[in-house]
This record gives structure tokens, sequence and C-alpha cells, in this order.
């Protein structure tokens, strides 16, 4: 049985290596690093297969925009029939200091669009996420300029090292927690 790991982003080259693109960032270093190249898919989408810690994972880069992400979401969960427990979601959050990954099933939005529209399209919140704190701005700087503000080089150094690590970590978390 297939798992789907969704990295949440924005598509344009613009915002490559901002806040908001720490998931696009971390499935494109988990593809990488086991040779899949990302190519388009069927569902405003970016694909590709790999495999890890024994499970078969479709990998997916929306292309939707970050605050539409279900809608590619769903129908690739759909077409591969992947229930929604067997989806994982990776995301920047703003109520966690930089650096910091959790991992959760279920529950809200947390106020991230993205999340909030997975819920709305999948009709359930019941899937994986695992969350990595970008911080919250400081001063008068809004939270969508904060969010589409690129990364410092040492943080993207740091993402690319012990905050993908900790993804990993969570990811196999996830796996020994669901037995399948």
């Amino acid at each position: 049985m297939n798992w789907l790991i969704v990295g949440l982003g924005n598509p344009e080259p613009k915002y490559e290596t901002t806040r908001h693109n720490a998931g696009f960032l971390l499935i494109d270093q988990f593809a990488d690093e086991r040779s899949a190249s990302f190519s388009s898919g069927k569902f405003k989408n970016l694909q590709t297969k790999a495999s890890f810690e024994g499970r078969d994972l479709i990998l997916s880069k929306p292309l939707t925009f970050m605050n539409l992400s279900g809608e590619s979401v769903a129908p690739t969960a759909k077409f591969f029939k992947i229930a929604p427990s067997r989806i994982i979601a990776l995301y920047d959050d703003l109520d966690m200091e930089f650096g910091a990954v959790k991992r959760k099933k279920g529950g809200g939005h947390g106020g991230h669009n993205g999340i909030r529209d997975m819920i709305r399209c999948l009709g359930t919140a019941d899937f994986h996420r695992i969350k990595v704190g970008i911080g919250r701005p400081s001063g008068k700087q809004s939270v969508s300029s904060w969010v589409l503000q690129s990364f410092s080089d040492e943080q993207l150094l740091e993402l690319q090292k012990s905050v993908y690590d900790a993804v990993l970590l969570r990811m196999k978390e996830i796996f020994k927690a669901s037995k399948t």
C-alpha cells in the first residue's frame, strides 16, 4: 500500500527559498537522496515515486499555490487509493521556533491555509502532519511578508541538515506507529 507524502509550498521560482516553501525544500531533498525526479502529475502537481523504511511512497508538490493545496492532494489521494490516514503533509509552522520539528495526526489547521484547504478537500483532518518551525516575525512585519521572505543561507543549511534529519525521524515514527 502506498503512502502519499505532500510537501506544501508555492510553485513559482521567486518563492523557491521562502519560509512558506519549507515543505517543497524538504521533499525535494528527500527525492534527490533517492534519485527520484519529479515530473508533471495529473492533479495540478509534480510527483514521483520513492521508497523509505520499506514503504512505497508517492511524493507530491501541489502547483496550486499554498492556499489551494487540497485541490491537488485530494484527487491525487483518490487516484492512488490512499486513505487520508496514509497522507503526510510537510509544511511550515509560524508558532514554532525556527528549526523545531513536530509530528501530529488530525486536529485543526492552526491558521495554516494549506492545511485548511487539505481538510476542506479531503473532507477530514485525519492525516499526518510534520510541522517545521519558521518562527514569527518580530516588530511590525506582517505574517504574509514574513512567510514569503527567503530563509537566510545559514537557515537553509540548517534546514538541509538537522531539520531534515528530524523530519526523517518523524516519518519513521509515523510508519512505526502505523505498522502497515
